[in-house]
């Protein structure tokens, strides 16, 4: 009796206990596979869409300022196919002004001059057609009254379409000769928009392949 005993206890101690389970790579694996996919971070189309707004504002204000400077530009060159003339300086003067009373006293040349062209008699107070500018020194616009004094001939410019209108001063080119500076504004706006497409672009593709 006892020996049966003893061989069903080496029977039961014989017999393993299957091995705990193993959480391996598979299971990590099934576990990645079932998480939700992330969407792409608002933020990062949100700075993307910035970054654009921002170009297009560069694009828009430098094209802008080239089509002033065009329009500059062209203009001037045409004031060189005006007919120039002698004419009388009737007056000359310097004319101040005074805004507000925070504001220091601004001065200006004026002048009045008269012109024949194909038997018509003009007069003009234009001294350029942009005008003589105002400033705060008054010895700047005197030195205009001491080069066109009143009763003196100088040579003034008449434009052959419109008589009436005439300039004692060209215009100046100079505008189409910086034309290269407002198209820095445009290339670095095309720019900056490009990179920005290009950047969400490539983190959406980044997020495909990761999901």
């Amino acid at each position: 009796m006892e020996e049966g005993v003893s061989g069903l206890k080496l029977q039961v101690s014989s017999v393993q206990k299957p091995p705990p389970p193993v959480v391996g790579h598979g299971n990590m694996k099934l576990e990645l596979e079932t998480r939700e996919r992330k969407p792409l971070s608002p933020f990062v189309r949100a700075g993307s869409l910035y970054l654009v707004f921002v170009g297009l504002l560069f694009c828009v204000a430098g094209g802008a300022f080239a089509l002033l400077m065009w329009r500059s530009f062209d203009r001037a060159s045409g004031q060189r196919a005006w007919a120039e003339i002698q004419c009388a300086i009737l007056e000359s003067r310097v004319d101040q002004r005074k805004i507000g009373s925070d504001v220091e006293t601004e001065y200006s040349f004026a002048v009045t001059y008269g012109y024949s062209y194909d038997g018509k008699v003009f007069t003009s107070e234009r001294y350029s057609l942009q005008g003589a500018p105002w400033s705060s020194s008054k010895e700047r616009s005197q030195r205009r009254v001491d080069k066109f004094p009143g009763g003196a001939t100088r040579s003034c410019y008449v434009n052959p379409e419109d008589p009436s209108s005439a300039v004692l001063k060209l215009d100046s080119k100079a505008p189409g000769y910086s034309l290269w500076f407002p198209l820095i504004f445009i290339v670095g706006g095309i720019g900056m928009m490009i990179g920005a497409v290009r950047s969400d672009l490539k983190m959406r593709r980044s997020a495909q392949q990761e999901s």
